[in-house]
C-alpha cells in the first residue's frame, strides 16, 4: 500500500480502493519525503510514505473512533460483582482504563512503531467479568490478567508467538483482514442501532428495531455515514475526523431540542459537559492479587480461566495486528510483519499494565484501522493517540460527548476498505478457500476474532490431511489445531470437571 516497501500491487499495476482513497495524493506543496528530521528518522516516515500531519490526523481519528471504550469498559466491569458481592467504582475504573490505554498506546508507538492503539479489549474483558469474577475477588481476577500478560510476553520474548504467527497459512492471514473488516463494520452497525438482535424476532439479526429504523440516534448515524462517504469519495483530507466532529455537534443539538431516550444513544449521551477538567481518581492503582485466585477458586477453575484469557488475548491481538498491519501496507509478500516481535511484546505488556492497575487487559484494538484509513502508517500516530487517551484522565467529562453513532460510520467505511484483501485469496482452491471463508464469516457472526482464526486453522489442517498433503502443513498447525479443539470444547470440559 505504501509507495515504498508496501504490499505489492495487483497485476496490471491498478491501484486498489484503499490505495486511491485511504491515502490521498500529496499536494505540490508537501515537504520532500526525505526531510531528515528527527521524527522522520525515528519513525521512518519517509520510508512509509507519510508525513507528520498525516500521522496526527490518523492518530486523532483512531482516538475518536475508540474513545467510547474508555466509557464502555468501566460500565461493563462496574456493573458486575465479584464472588464477595463487591463492585468497582466506575469513576476509578474510567481513570485506570484511560491511563493504561494511553501509556501502552504510546509504548506501542515508540517501541513497536506501528499505528496500533491499545485499550482494554472487548474480547477479554467479558472473560474477566463473567468467568473470573464470579469465582474470586476483583484483585484476584485482575491478578489472572497480569499472569496472562506475563505468559504472552514470554511467548513473544522467546520467539514462540512470532513462530506461531508465521506458521499461520498465508490464506488465513489474508482472510483475517477481510474478516476483521466485516467484524468492525458489524460492530459499527449494531452499536449505531442500524442492525439489531431481538429475542422475539424471527431472524437472528434484523434492520434496526424489529425490521425498521427508528429514533434520532439512528438518523444521526445515517447522516454521519452519508457525510463521511461523500467526503471520503471526494478524497477530502480528514474526511472521517470532519464527519465525526460534525455528527457529534448534530447529535448534541438533537439531544438538546428533541426528546430522546438516553439509552438509545448507547454508552455515551451527547451532552455538553458541565465541566471539562476532572480530578482523576487513582484508588484502584496496583490493587491486585497475583495468585489468590488459585486458592479461592481452585487450581482447575483458575487455570481454565487463565487458559481462556491467554487464548483470547493471544489470537484477538494476532488477528488485529495482521489485519491492520496489512491495511497499513506493512506486511511483506509472504504475509510477515517486520518488527513483529517488538509489537507482540508491547501487546503482552499491555495486559500486565491493564491488570496491574485494574483497567482490564489492554490489547491492540480494531478501531486502529480507522486511523490507518486516514493515513496513519507509523508509531507516531499511536503516540498522538496515546497522548490524547492519557489526557482523558483529566478530561473524563469529554469522553462522554461523542456518541457511538458519530464514530460508527468510520468503522463501516473501514470495513468496506478492508474487504479489498479478499482479492488475494485463491477462491478456486477449496483447500484454502473454505478455511478462509470460515475465518471471514465467523469473526462477525460470533463477535470473536479468536473464533474465526481457530476455525480457519482447524479447517485448513483437516482439509490438507484429507488430501494427504502433510508436507504443506507446518508442524505448529497440528499443535494449534489440538489447542483450538480444546478451546471449542471448553464448555463440555468444564462440565466434565464439575466447573460451573
Amino acid at each position: 500500500m505504501g509507495p515504498s516497501g508496501g504490499r505489492p500491487r495487483p497485476e496490471g499495476g491498478h491501484r486498489t480502493v484503499t490505495e486511491t482513497q485511504a491515502r490521498p495524493p500529496k499536494s505540490p506543496s508537501s515537504p520532500p519525503a526525505g526531510s531528515g528530521s528527527a521524527l522522520d528518522r525515528f519513525f521512518d516516515l519517509s520510508g512509509r510514505g507519510t508525513t507528520v500531519a498525516r500521522e496526527l490526523r490518523g492518530g486523532i481519528t483512531t482516538f475518536v473512533a475508540m474513545a467510547y471504550l474508555v466509557v464502555l469498559i468501566p460500565l461493563i466491569i462496574g456493573d458486575a460483582k465479584d464472588v464477595t458481592g463487591a463492585k468497582l467504582d466506575p469513576a476509578q475504573l474510567t481513570t485506570m482504563v484511560a491511563l493504561s490505554a494511553g501509556l501502552t498506546t504510546i509504548l506501542m508507538g515508540v517501541v513497536g512503531n506501528a499505528p496500533l492503539a491499545m485499550a482494554a479489549g472487548l474480547g477479554v474483558t467479558p472473560i474477566v467479568v463473567f468467568q473470573a469474577a464470579p469465582h474470586m475477588t476483583w484483585p484476584q481476577a485482575m491478578g489472572l490478567v497480569v499472569l496472562e500478560g506475563v505468559i504472552i510476553v514470554l511467548f513473544a520474548l522467546t520467539g514462540i508467538r512470532t513462530l506461531i504467527m508465521d506458521a499461520i497459512p498465508l490464506a488465513i492471514k489474508q482472510a483475517i483482514g477481510v474478516g476483521i473488516g466485516a467484524f468492525i463494520a458489524l460492530i459499527g452497525l449494531v452499536d449505531a442501532g442500524f442492525v439489531g438482535h431481538h429475542e422475539t424476532a424471527s431472524t437472528a439479526v434484523g434492520l434496526g428495531v424489529f425490521g425498521k429504523l427508528a429514533g434520532w440516534p439512528v438518523a444521526v448515524f445515517c447522516a454521519g455515514l452519508v457525510l463521511m462517504l461523500v467526503l471520503f469519495i471526494r478524497r477530502v483530507p480528514g474526511a472521517m475526523l470532519i464527519s465525526i466532529v460534525a455528527t457529534t455537534v448534530l447529535a448534541i443539538v438533537i439531544d438538546k431540542v428533541a426528546t430522546v431516550n438516553p439509552k438509545l444513544w448507547g454508552p455515551v449521551e451527547p451532552k455538553v459537559p458541565d465541566k471539562i477538567i476532572a480530578t482523576p481518581d487513582f484508588g484502584l492503582m496496583f490493587k491486585v492479587d497475583l495468585f489468590g485466585g488459585f486458592e479461592r477458586a481452585g487450581v482447575v477453575t483458575a487455570s481454565v480461566v487463565l487458559f481462556t484469557l491467554v487464548l483470547s488475548g493471544f489470537f484477538d491481538a494476532m488477528g488485529t495486528i495482521l489485519g491492520v498491519g496489512e491495511e497499513a501496507g506493512m506486511l511483506d509478500e509472504k504475509g510477515k510483519l517486520p518488527g513483529l516481535n517488538k509489537i507482540l511484546t508491547v501487546d503482552g505488556f499491555g495486559a500486565i499494565v491493564g491488570g496491574g492497575i485494574n483497567g482490564s487487559a489492554n490489547t491492540a484494538v480494531v478501531e486502529s484501522a480507522a486511523g490507518v484509513a486516514e493515513g496513519a502508517r507509523t508509531g507516531l500516530a499511536s503516540v498522538f493517540t496515546g497522548v490524547l487517551l492519557t489526557a482523558l484522565i483529566f478530561l473524563t467529562p469529554l469522553a462522554g460527548v461523542i456518541p457511538i453513532g458519530a464514530a460508527a460510520p468510520a468503522l463501516v467505511i473501514v470495513g468496506a476498505l478492508m474487504m479489498s484483501h479478499a482479492r488475494k485469496i485463491d477462491w478456486e482452491d477449496l483447500e484454502v478457500a473454505i478455511p478462509a471463508f470460515l475465518v471471514i464469516v465467523l469473526m462477525p457472526f460470533t463477535y470473536s476474532i479468536t473464533n474465526g482464526v481457530a476455525a480457519g486453522v482447524l479447517a485448513f489442517t483437516l482439509l490438507k490431511i484429507a488430501k494427504g498433503k502433510f508436507a504443506e502443513i507446518h508442524w505448529l498447525n497440528y499443535v494449534l489445531s489440538v489447542v483450538f479443539v480444546a478451546y471449542f470444547a471448553l464448555h463440555p470440559i468444564e462440565e466434565a470437571l464439575g466447573i460451573k
